[in-house]
């Protein structure tokens, strides 16, 4: 079996030649100039585990710094709201308030102390802000008989805006090496951004131009504020939610073209398919996204990678770094076993609550998780 090794040197101070290294190994630096150690970064998955008021939990603590002690290059956080309407679902993480603060100095701190960077995600689910949870009613760009979501007034728009430029100013002090803007999966951002869910006719709805202002605007006024050494990224989904992969390729070309960017998200649901929409299966997803002119701009893409060889494909492909989801949640130490076996698969799903726990998930994790068909094995 072929080994592949971190390299460490040799007694005359020279890199070993005992085995090959995995190019998933190498570090990488971003535009910011933030160091990134190897090409593993660890999703934003929700959990479920935090206390209803959105502080950090000593289980959610536990479940985000195990996969930084497991070697990612980069730990997120779950989606964290930034506003408390905004939130999406029970026990999640807030960063919405100074309340917050405590909580996050010690994630972010002891993510670090791991040479891992420590990155959280922002996030509004507007029209996904469920009634019952945030005790009022949901906004959304646009009014939503489905949801029962309320258009934003312009005003509100601008809170918004600057809301989420607050979280990252938050996030800065709080510790952290930097933010992901949420702009995907049907949540507030991604809502600006299609034409199926924003009828707006102010700056903020129309051309392509006025639905990625709000983002444009957002991620400027995180630059400005938190400066050119502060990591920012946001992540993108190319198809759902009413989204069509040609925009949202040029939608991530202008975030690249902004220059307020160090890394693009991409989450593909599948990595190795082709396209929905018959007019752009010209190409796979993937192909898509490596076309972009990325002008130093690092990607990355989630995706149905699981075994060392999907993960290799992916970096082989052209891409800078691979984003993992349902794999970390089976290993927490994934980096490793990749590194270590190039014939690495995850564990066959389903697995047992017992094998959940030993990885570092709460009983409310492992009830998220039951929720999607053959993960937790029945009992």
């Amino acid at each position: 079996m072929t080994v592949w090794t971190a390299q460490p040197p040799s007694p005359d101070g020279n890199m070993s030649t005992n085995h090959p290294r995995s190019p998933a190994a190498n570090g990488l630096t971003f535009p910011c100039g933030a160091e990134m150690k190897n090409r593993f970064m660890l999703a934003p998955l929700t959990n479920c585990q935090s206390h209803p008021d959105g502080t950090l939990s000593d289980h959610e603590f536990h479940w985000l710094t195990l996969r930084a002690k497991g070697n990612f290059g980069l730990t997120m956080t779950c989606a964290a709201y930034i506003q408390r309407i905004g939130k999406g679902f029970p026990g999640q993480l807030g960063i919405h308030s100074d309340a917050t603060l405590d909580g996050h100095k010690r994630l972010a701190a002891a993510i670090q102390r791991y040479g891992s960077l420590a990155v959280i995600q922002l996030h509004h689910a507007g029209m996904r802000s469920p009634t019952d949870l945030i005790g009022d009613t949901p906004v959304s760009p646009s009014a939503h008989e489905k949801s029962g979501a309320r258009a934003l007034q312009l005003d509100e728009v601008h809170r918004l805006r600057d809301d989420f430029v607050d979280a990252a100013v938050r996030a800065q002090s709080a510790g952290y090496d930097g933010v992901e803007v949420h702009g995907a999966h049907g949540y507030i951002l991604c809502q600006f951004l299609s034409p199926k869910y924003n009828h707006r006719t102010d700056e903020y709805g129309g051309s392509l131009v006025n639905r990625t202002r709000i983002l444009h605007e957002i991620l400027a006024g995180v630059r400005t504020a938190c400066g050119a050494g502060f990591l920012v990224g946001v992540r993108l989904s190319p198809e759902r939610f009413g989204m069509d992969v040609g925009e949202c390729m040029e939608v991530g070309q202008g975030l690249i073209n902004s220059g307020n960017i160090d890394f693009l998200d991409v989450s593909l649901w599948d990595c190795f398919k082709r396209p929905e929409s018959e007019q752009h299966q010209h190409k796979t997803l993937l192909q898509h996204v490596t076309s972009l002119d990325r002008k130093g701009v690092r990607l990355t893409v989630a995706g149905k990678i699981g075994s060392a060889a999907q993960t290799h494909a992916i970096l082989d492909a052209g891409i800078d770094f691979v984003t993992i989801g349902r794999a970390a949640i089976l290993h927490h130490d994934y980096p490793d076993r990749v590194l270590a076996d190039p014939g690495f698969e995850p564990v066959s799903l389903p697995v047992t609550r017992a094998y959940l726990a030993n990885e570092g998930l709460s009983e409310a994790f492992i009830e998220y998780m039951d929720q999607w068909k053959n993960f937790v094995a029945a009992e």
